[in-house]
């Protein structure tokens, strides 16, 4: 892939692919061509049964900026039907393209993260972020809301009082009240980002893939379930986790450690 493509997506011999918005003179603020190949990215990395975690980061000194104002002044030119219909054909992929997504996804907030781009990091699974960088849901500013699933998606995070204090005020979080508040799992000074993101990574990579992928699975289905139907749905996921060869290995591993060990 090249070099100047929008977005880079690469994999390594553990089974990390990373994807870098790659945007850095724009600070990765998105314009179509790159909201597509970022999509495009997920689902290739979707498909790849090399890929076990994926990570997300920008490059330079962002992680995303937002979407680019020349783009947002095309969009603001398209009537009220066209602008729907172009958010449900292209922004809205990435969010449902993460929903379907089984592999465990990480941001790796690098730096400022804005409006969309502070969305697009909450729609990962979890989230690291640099002890500089800064995260706002900048819409405000400019008489918009959310299109993209952000007020989905924060009030989950961090309850609905306060995710409405930042959508309605636009303020900058940084790193240490992000992390206080639940928008991000761990800030980590600034040099050490990728290097923590990518150990969290391997690890969740090293575990058994089909155990990683129905947890998402009953995690995120049983925001919207009954107690009861969670209960049915997770007792059909342990009944078939029993029969994998990684269940079982895991079970004769433990049985022939050390009795002191166990």
């Amino acid at each position: 892939m090249s070099a100047e493509a929008p977005v880079l997506f690469t994999t390594d011999a553990d089974g990390i692919g990373t994807l870098t918005l790659n945007r850095p003179a724009q600070l990765n603020a998105f314009d179509l061509g790159m909201v597509d190949a970022w999509r495009v990215a997920l689902e290739a990395a979707e498909d790849d049964e090399r890929v076990k975690v994926i990570v997300v980061t920008g490059a330079g000194r962002a992680f995303c900026a937002g979407g680019n104002f020349d783009e947002m002044a095309k969009f603001s030119e398209l009537d009220s039907m066209g602008r729907k219909d172009f958010l449900y054909r292209h922004v809205h992929r990435i969010a449902l393209t993460l929903e379907r997504m089984e592999k465990p996804v990480i941001a790796a907030i690098n730096g400022a993260a804005r409006g969309a781009g502070c969305d697009m990091a909450l729609m990962c699974d979890i989230r690291l972020m640099a002890s500089s960088a800064t995260l706002a849901e900048s819409y405000i500013n400019i008489g918009l809301m959310a299109g993209d699933a952000g007020a989905w998606f924060l009030p989950r995070l961090i309850g609905t009082a306060r995710a409405l204090e930042l959508f309605w005020t636009g303020r900058v979080v940084e790193a240490e009240e992000a992390e206080r508040i639940g928008m991000v799992n761990r800030v980590v000074p600034d040099a050490e980002l990728l290097n923590a993101t990518y150990e969290l990574a391997r690890t969740i990579a090293s575990k058994p893939q089909q155990a990683v992928r129905f947890f998402r699975r009953a995690v995120y289905q049983s925001q919207s379930m009954a107690l009861a139907t969670h209960l049915d749905m997770v007792s059909s996921h342990m009944a078939v986790l029993e029969d994998t060869p990684e269940h079982r290995a895991g079970i004769a591993a433990f049985r022939n450690r050390p009795l002191a060990k166990k």
